[in-house]
């Protein structure tokens, strides 16, 4: 499902000097996702936020992609991460208009339309790396349109202070029926990769957020296996103090850009776009405050998007020494995440060999319609001696009709074939990583 956040974070460290740092951490979920980083002196400003801008489709883009740009000049964030930001249009726009405050920016780029992130910061970005999800959906459901888009996790490192900081920012597929969901199992790969690229990229951070719209409720079990895999927390949970939107939802049925009958089972909301972060060296973060917006762009008669922004103040402070970073979840209750999502990998691996199955057999039965067409030509032409008239017309729209269905049924099993291949490696993955933990109860990353 489409999310819209507009993220508020703060967060403050006391470095061993007693030199105070600031970040300012705004989220936002409904065209893209807003992030932005501290100032080395008193504060450092983040915001993430879908911005549900998509051309010639999302209502009143350009107005909105606008007001985007106008609060964020106005809260002066150091670090912007955005999400739906699909075209380089308006990342332009954006980039004009955040010039002054945050003159770094990045687009990444992936799939047919793009990933639809892209980064604003104050300070300047040290590297990035994009990582696009080997699984997105299907290139027929057309109606859905996230095979399109190169659904990626974007990595963005900011060294402030001496201090590193590994920011990501993601936009996971969309889950269009909570009681049919075709697209579990694709999600569940996305949140296992997204799993593995924070672990393995985050080994020299400092401190490590992510920003994102993730399409999952808190129980789901892409969620938890991802909070589980990596350590990471969640502002909400861990907030001290809470304002906004009841349950911290960022989906509310009475934003006038949501699907009122998606929300009909929910009807106070649902929150779906998180921020979520962990110090990995010898620093702490502790959530101290997070807000949701409630309604309306002042003085306007629409949000900034179509999912509510969340506001969180993190409070970063450096240890006397280096603390080991364990995996964020007692032994038993990960085993029982992993194991809770290979079953989901395996009923997804299950489908897709059944789809390869039925669309390689009927590859195979359009290739013997083109041999019976054949066939059936040269016996006609061999009479054509004899005077017969040969039914041109017929035989041509019944040869491409079948060549149609060879060339779709083709592609279709080369498609679900790679589907296979993908979720057979990951379930593997899966399976090696509860040997290991098994193996070694203390097991850390």
């Amino acid at each position: 499902m489409p999310a819209s956040l507009w993220d508020h974070t703060v967060f403050t460290a006391q470095t061993g000097q007693g030199i105070q740092l600031g970040f300012d951490l705004p989220l936002c979920s409904s065209f893209s996702h807003v992030e932005r980083v501290p100032h080395v002196l008193p504060k450092w400003g983040c915001a993430a936020s879908p911005c549900r801008a998509i051309r010639y489709l999302s209502k009143r883009r350009q107005e909105r992609i606008c007001l985007i740009g106008d609060q964020l000049c106005r809260e002066g964030f150091d670090l912007v991460l955005l999400q739906e930001i699909w075209s380089e249009s308006d990342y332009s726009a954006l980039k004009a208009k955040l010039g002054g405050c945050c003159p770094f920016s990045h687009y990444f780029r992936s799939g047919v339309i793009g990933s639809g992130l892209c980064v604003f910061s104050k300070f300047p970005i040290v590297d990035t790396l994009l990582y696009q999800y080997s699984l997105n959906g299907y290139p027929y459901m057309l109606q859905h349109g996230d095979w399109f888009c190169g659904k990626s996790v974007g990595l963005v490192i900011v060294r402030i202070a001496e201090i590193t900081f590994n920011i990501y920012v993601t936009h996971l597929h969309a889950e269009y029926s909570r009681e049919k969901d075709a697209y579990l199992p694709h999600r569940v790969v996305q949140a296992w990769e997204l799993a593995q690229f924070i672990r393995h990229t985050a080994k020299a951070a400092d401190v490590v957020l992510l920003g994102g719209d993730l399409n999952m409720h808190p129980g789901d079990v892409g969620i938890r296996l991802l909070r589980g895999w990596t350590g990471l927390r969640d502002a909400f949970t861990e907030a001290k103090h809470f304002e906004g939107c009841e349950d911290g939802c960022t989906l509310v049925p009475n934003n006038c850009f949501t699907v009122k009958s998606e929300l009909q089972p929910f009807p106070l909301g649902i929150r779906i776009d998180y921020i979520l972060y962990k110090a990995v060296s010898s620093f702490t973060v502790r959530c101290e405050e997070l807000r949701t917006t409630t309604g309306t762009v002042p003085g306007m008669d629409i949000p900034y998007s179509d999912h509510e922004a969340v506001m969180a103040m993190l409070c970063i402070q450096r240890l006397g020494q280096t603390a080991g970073v364990t995996i964020g979840t007692a032994m038993p209750a990960l085993m029982e995440v992993l194991s809770e999502a290979r079953t989901e990998v395996c009923v997804g691996l299950l489908a897709a060999r059944r789809q390869r199955y039925s669309s390689g057999r009927m590859a195979v039965l359009a290739m013997l319609l083109l041999l019976l067409q054949a066939a059936g030509v040269l016996g006609v032409l061999g009479g054509l001696a004899a005077g017969k008239t040969f039914p041109a017309l017929s035989f041509s729209l019944l040869a491409f009709l079948a060549l149609a269905i060879l060339l779709l049924s083709a592609g279709l099993h080369l498609f679900h074939s790679i589907e296979v291949k993908m979720l057979q490696g990951t379930k593997e993955q899966m399976e090696m990583a509860m040997r290991g933990l098994q193996e070694q109860p203390l097991h850390r990353h």
